[in-house]
């Protein structure tokens, strides 16, 4: 048995696609892999890998603790991908990326969720070979998809309108391309739109104090809901008709994995890291006029949208929970025998 000890605080705070991540993994190895991995979660007994989900400070000065074993990083963001996220004052946030960095370079492993990402950090001079992708997943179980019945039902039941309905997902930040969602829900009265999220870490959310205004007097379309239990998430993508989410910046959200299990049309800026793990899977838009052009069409061509819906299943196909469990014994077998 191969002892692993989790380190993470991802789920301290609530609506974090982090915290989703590390939730989600822990609950597969525990299910799929009992037999051949032993899980703990932040001890700090002897380990034969230790894997570090986020960059907490007292985590860092464990790396120089003896007994962590191999030593495996996570990494959800880098400093780029932070900006448009939170609101930090300049000192601070150049010395929060150096610290990143600095973490990250502690480690004997990282784990990318997006290939695009390598490149990235070999930039920051980190050797090519101490890294590897594994991409990100969805629990088929907890995501699911519904039928037309209980699509209708849990519109009711929800207190919606039965009309062409679109979801976003994520925390409120201008990252998230939310005032993009914002938007073209002004320029469509005649839909529903509704974003799962809130602010995460309050006022220091980039563009917290103008989104704040929108969020608590929204166009009459327009819902914010907050932050979603995620046993109810499922609800809201199977209301929904097409999942949109107009984010500038990217690893491997959790919400697309999502709309996708729930066999949801997903409709995304086109950003290029999503080129190299979700090619074709969903409808692209480079701005809002697009995204405007994209909801015209799928909202009137019902054909159309069936073949986003069937592009979803397959994407829900190739992320299924038993090839990634797969892939994560694979990983940490040869995580631990590199320990040795």
């Amino acid at each position: 048995m191969i002892k692993i000890t989790m380190f993470s605080a991802a789920d301290s705070v609530k609506g974090q696609g982090v915290g989703s991540v590390y939730l989600e993994l822990v609950k597969l190895l525990k299910t799929r892999a009992s037999d051949q991995l032993t899980i703990q979660i932040n001890r700090y007994g002897r380990s034969d890998i230790s894997h570090y989900h986020t960059v907490n400070f007292p985590y860092y000065l464990s790396t120089f603790m003896p007994g962590r074993g191999r030593k495996i990083g996570f990494v959800h963001f880098l400093p780029e991908t932070l900006e448009g996220s939170l609101k930090l004052p300049k000192i601070a946030k150049a010395v929060f990326y150096r610290y990143v960095i600095a973490f990250y370079k502690r480690m004997d492993q990282l784990v990318v969720v997006n290939p695009s990402f390598i490149s990235k950090l070999e930039a920051y001079g980190i050797p090519k070979e101490h890294i590897t992708y594994i991409p990100n997943f969805v629990s088929a179980t907890s995501f699911h998809p519904a039928d037309a019945e209980t699509k209708l039902h849990l519109r009711k039941q929800y207190g919606y309108q039965d009309r062409f309905t679109i979801l976003g997902s994520g925390q409120v930040q201008v990252r998230k391309g939310v005032f993009d969602f914002i938007e073209l829900a002004k320029r469509h009265p005649e839909m529903q739109f509704i974003w799962t999220g809130g602010f995460s870490f309050g006022r220091i959310t980039d563009g917290y104090e103008d989104l704040k205004q929108v969020v608590d007097n929204p166009p009459d379309n327009l819902s914010f809901p907050g932050i979603v239990d995620r046993d109810k998430l499922v609800d809201y993508y199977n209301m929904a008709d097409l999942f949109l989410l107009p984010s500038y910046n990217e690893l491997f959200p959790m919400s697309v994995l999502e709309a996708f299990s729930t066999h949801t049309p997903v409709l995304l800026r086109d950003l290029d890291l999503y080129h190299a793990i979700i090619q074709d899977d969903y409808a692209a838009a480079k701005d809002v006029e697009e995204m405007d052009a994209w909801i015209k069409k799928l909202s009137t061509d019902e054909q159309a949208l069936t073949a986003l819906k069937t592009k979803a299943k397959h994407a829900a196909d190739y992320y299924s929970e038993a090839r990634l469990a797969k892939i994560w014994i694979e990983f940490y077998t040869e995580q631990a025998k590199r320990g040795k």
